[in-house]
C-alpha cells in the first residue's frame, strides 16, 4: 500500500427516506477542520442510495467541496451488502486519506465491513478527533520513527472509566465512526455549490443480498435531547422516578425537555433514549441543569459544551459543581418548586 496514493477528507453522507442525518453535517464540519490541518483543502461527502441527487446541495452548503453520489435501486433501503459494496468500492477507487462515518445504527453496521474490505483499521465511537504526530510522545532514540499529521482517534474504552487515543499510521484511510452530537455543524453557506461526481460500480444481486418484504416505521413519543435548547436533566439523587414530576414541572414553564444519567436508566426510572453521557447521548443546550446528578466524568462528557450549567445537589463536594456555571447547594424537592412557582411566574408577566 502507497499511502501518498490517498488524498483528502472523506466522509459517509448517511441519509434515510431521502433526507440527510443530521450526523452527515456534523460530520462535515470536523472535516473541514481536519482538511485545514493537513493542508489538503478538500472534503469530499460520498452520498449513497437511490435518487438522491436532490440532496447534494444541502451537503455543499455545509462544507463539501465534491459529493460522490452512488445512485442504483439496489440502494433504495439500507442494505448491508450493497452499501458495503457502493463504499468500498468508492475507497478503492478515490483512495481518500481519511474516512468518516456516524456512529449511528447504520454507521456501526457498515463501518467495520468496509474496513475490512479495504484493508485497514476503524476506531469505533469516536468522541475527538485531531491531526497529530504519533506516537504522541516520541520514544528516545527513536525521534525519526515518530509520524506526523495522523488522524488521532479518541474514544471512551473499558465501560468509559479511560480514555484511548488511537491511530493507524500504516493503512489507508484511516477510518472512525463518530458519535452523533459530539462535532458542530458549521454554519450553512446559502447558495454553495459542490462538484458532482456520479460514480456507479454496478450492482448484482447475490444470495448475501437481503429481500426486504416490508418496512414498519416505528413512532417515538421520546423527545430527541439532541434537539433541545434547554434540558433538565435529573441523576439518582432526585430519589425516585415520582420525584421527576418536579423536574417535569421546571422542564414544562421553561419548554425545555427532561433528560437523566445512566444511574437512573439503570434504575429503570427513565428509557435510555433519554440518557446524557460517554454510553448516552453527547448533547449541546443552551441551559443544562444537572440535578441530583454527581458529576461523574462519564455524565460530564456528555454535557461538558452545554452554553450555561446549572447544579442542583445536596452535596457541596459534589463534582459536577467543578463545571457547573451556577450552582446551588439544597434540597432538590424544597428548591425545585419555588424556582419553577418563581420563572412561572415571571414567564407569564413576559407573556402579559
Amino acid at each position: 500500500m502507497s499511502l501518498e496514493e490517498y488524498k483528502g477528507v472523506f466522509i459517509f453522507a448517511q441519509q434515510v427516506d431521502n433526507k440527510i442525518s443530521s450526523i452527515a453535517l456534523e460530520l462535515l464540519g470536523k472535516a473541514r477542520d481536519l482538511a485545514n490541518d493537513l493542508d489538503t483543502k478538500t472534503v469530499t461527502a460520498v452520498l449513497i442510495g437511490s435518487g438522491v441527487a436532490s440532496l447534494t446541495d444541502e451537503l455543499a452548503e455545509y462544507g463539501a467541496d465534491r459529493v460522490i453520489v452512488v445512485d442504483d435501486p439496489e440502494l433504495k433501503e439500507y442494505r448491508t451488502e450493497p452499501y458495503a459494496h457502493a463504499l468500498a468500492s468508492v475507497i478503492n477507487e478515490y483512495k481518500p486519506e481519511i474516512m468518516l462515518v456516524g456512529a449511528t445504527a447504520i454507521g456501526r453496521d457498515l463501518g467495520p465491513r468496509v474496513s475490512a474490505r479495504v484493508h485497514t483499521g476503524l476506531t469505533a465511537d469516536c468522541t475527538q478527533l485531531e491531526i497529530g504526530d504519533f506516537p504522541l510522545v516520541a520514544v528516545p532514540g527513536k525521534e525519526d520513527e515518530q509520524k506526523h499529521k495522523q488522524l488521532l482517534m479518541t474514544r471512551p474504552a473499558f465501560g468509559g472509566n479511560t480514555i484511548a487515543t488511537i491511530a493507524c499510521p500504516d493503512y489507508r484511510p484511516q477510518m472512525a465512526t463518530v458519535r452523533p452530537g459530539v462535532m458542530q455543524k458549521i454554519a450553512p453557506n446559502k447558495g454553495a455549490k459542490a462538484e458532482i461526481v456520479n460514480y456507479n460500480p454496478g450492482f448484482t444481486p447475490d444470495n448475501k443480498y437481503v429481500e426486504i418484504l416490508e418496512v414498519v416505521k416505528e413512532v417515538s413519543n421520546v423527545a430527541n435531547i439532541q434537539d433541545a435548547k434547554i434540558l433538565v436533566s435529573g441523576g439518582r439523587g432526585v430519589g425516585s422516578p415520582e420525584n421527576f414530576k418536579l423536574l417535569e414541572d421546571l422542564a414544562e414553564v421553561l419548554h425545555g425537555t427532561v433528560s437523566c444519567s445512566r444511574a437512573v436508566v439503570d434504575s429503570g426510572w427513565k428509557p435510555k433514549d433519554l440518557q446524557v453521557g460517554q454510553t448516552g447521548k453527547t448533547v449541546r443546550p443552551h441551559v443544562y441543569f444537572a440535578i441530583g446528578i454527581s458529576g461523574a466524568i462519564q455524565h460530564v462528557a456528555g454535557m461538558e459544551e452545554s452554553d450555561i450549567i446549572i447544579a442542583i445537589n445536596k452535596d457541596e463536594n459534589a463534582p459536577i459543581f467543578d463545571v457547573a456555571d451556577y450552582g446551588i447547594v439544597g434540597d432538590l424537592n424544597k428548591i425545585l418548586p419555588e424556582l419553577t412557582k418563581k420563572l412561572s411566574a415571571e414567564m407569564a408577566a413576559k407573556e402579559a
